[in-house]
């Protein structure tokens, strides 16, 4: 195995410091106390899901394929490459005062303020990492998320946009064009408005159909959500019907994903990642296993060795099933490894799926793409 891994090798960013965002306790993720549960469950974005993804990198079958790499926080000016000056005054001025409820189910604590820039500042050395040529994989393993959250609006978990500050970098390196492949049950809502009127990012995100939830996440993720001015088609939004898995999510990769990817060209990929479109996660309803999470990671693989020199940065961002989401982490990684068996076997994966809503969609959206998006116009 030693000499495989000479070849193959991811560098995880990683900082305990971000353990220290405390989520609290209550009904999911409102924080209340109705009075009448003697068990209250931890907020769904908690320590233990990440803590569980370190271990599974450091002591399961993939460790030997993982360096690990110290991140750091991010200073406030290099925020402002992504984020309104305003808004991170605002959450500035939240940590100074003991923090509060910055949206429905975000929670900026103690200490959260300080994760929050080492999750960005460890996405943005990761980035760097790649720039400056030290390795072609690079995972940043990082909490709070940040794939909800906007230029002007935290949303969804997310305070700071890891995955948009790193796509930024990439370009004022030199990048020309960077492609974002965000599959979290969720839609990246926040990176696709940071990009939203410019041709030079395409943001492609998988998710359940689930719309908007509110003031901090008007957008509602549907297909027609396209761009505008320069950057109108360059925000692809597949809604997967709810109960997607494998096959499903496998067939809009092919279809949809990988057909847009090689018309864009990008020089650098950007593989946002979220467990909770697994078929066991509280706060998703897709059906995806370790197999499908491993095929996609293949792909995106595939992807990167034909455009980006090989060259992909994963953002976690998502996965809420404290023991199933590192399974599935594993199995991504395996696959943007390109490994030629699985290392590990998946632990309850079977599970019925029907893919023919999916294809369906899939087809009514590739004829919607053809018809709409500039780009893809005579794919």
């Amino acid at each position: 195995m030693a000499a495989a891994c000479s070849n193959k090798i991811i560098d995880v960013f990683w900082h305990e410091g971000m353990l220290n965002h405390e989520t609290g306790k209550g009904v999911f993720d409102s924080g209340t106390d109705p009075g009448f549960l003697d068990v209250l469950e931890k907020h769904p974005e908690n320590s233990d899901r990440i803590k569980n993804m370190v271990s599974i990198l450091q002591k399961g079958p993939i460790s030997p394929y993982i360096s690990w790499q110290l991140g750091r926080p991010a200073q406030v000016l290099e925020l402002l490459s992504f984020h309104a000056p305003e808004y991170i005054d605002e959450l500035v001025e939240a940590d100074k005062q003991g923090g509060k409820m910055i949206c429905a189910g975000t929670f900026l604590n103690p200490g959260s303020w300080d994760a929050a820039l080492l999750a960005a500042g460890t996405t943005l050395s990761a980035m760097k990492h790649i720039l400056d040529g030290h390795g072609k994989l690079a995972y940043a393993l990082v909490r709070p998320p940040g794939h909800h959250a906007q230029p002007k609006q935290a949303d969804g978990y997310c305070f700071l946009n890891n995955a948009g500050l790193a796509v930024q970098l990439a370009l004022d390196s030199g990048c020309k064009k960077v492609a974002v492949i965000d599959i979290d049950v969720h839609y990246g809502n926040g990176t696709a408005e940071g990009f939203y009127r410019t041709d030079k990012v395409l943001t492609v995100s998988l998710h359940m159909n689930h719309g908007s939830w509110g003031p901090s996440h008007p957008q509602n993720g549907s297909v027609g959500e396209l761009g505008e001015g320069e950057g109108l088609g360059y925000n692809l939004n597949i809604p997967l019907p709810n109960g997607t898995g494998d096959r499903g999510y496998g067939y809009a990769m092919k279809e949809l994903v990988v057909p847009s990817i090689h018309k864009f060209e990008p020089d650098m990929i950007v593989f946002v990642v979220g467990q909770d479109s697994s078929a066991f996660d509280p706060n998703g309803r897709q059906c995806l296993t370790m197999d499908g999470y491993r095929e996609i990671g293949r792909i995106v693989h595939s992807l990167a060795s034909k455009h980006s020199g090989g060259q992909i940065l994963i953002v976690q961002e998502g996965g809420y099933h404290i023991t199933y989401s590192a399974y599935c982490l594993h199995a991504i990684l395996e696959g943007v490894l390109d490994l030629p068996q699985p290392l590990l076997c998946d632990p309850i994966a079977y599970y019925p799926e029907d893919e023919a809503f999916a294809v369906e969609f899939v087809e009514a959206t590739r004829k919607y793409h053809k018809e709409m998006v500039p780009f893809l116009k005579g794919t």
